[in-house]
């Protein structure tokens, strides 16, 4: 939403709300500059059973960042060392599609298993964790 809303794709953030409704807050950036906005009160209590970080504070983001961001160019995302956009998709080199591990396989056991603990035996150490 803040990207349509500022008509710029280089805006990225998330949203977050208390369990109970007592807070809500957006942390959002764009390459030159972060922001984050909360809303709720000193005092906790419920901001409204239908209240969200997106609903409150996400407006408030936006309307900072449109004073914040005039005059500043759109900026492309570059990629970090290591990782490559294939298909509309980010993906580190060594995962990318077609590129990643494709199977494992397995060594050879160089000693046998050792066999499975005894019903007693497994029955004494889960006692050890009883109350």
């Amino acid at each position: 939403r803040a990207q349509a809303t500022l008509k710029r794709p280089d805006v990225y953030g998330k949203t977050g709300t208390t369990n109970d409704s007592m807070d809500a807050w957006f942390a959002g950036f764009q390459p030159t500059i972060t922001a984050v906005t909360w809303i709720g009160y000193d005092t906790p209590r419920k901001l409204g059973d239908r209240e969200t970080g997106g609903g409150l504070s996400l407006p408030v983001w936006i309307s900072f960042m449109e004073t914040a961001l005039k005059g500043v160019p759109v900026q492309e995302p570059v990629a970090p060392e290591g990782v490559t956009h294939v298909g509309g998709e980010w993906y580190f080199e060594e995962f990318a599609k077609g590129e990643g591990v494709a199977s494992i396989k397995s060594p050879e056991a160089s000693e046998p298993a050792q066999p499975a603990p005894s019903v007693d035996e497994k029955k004494k150490i889960l006692d050890l964790f009883k109350n």
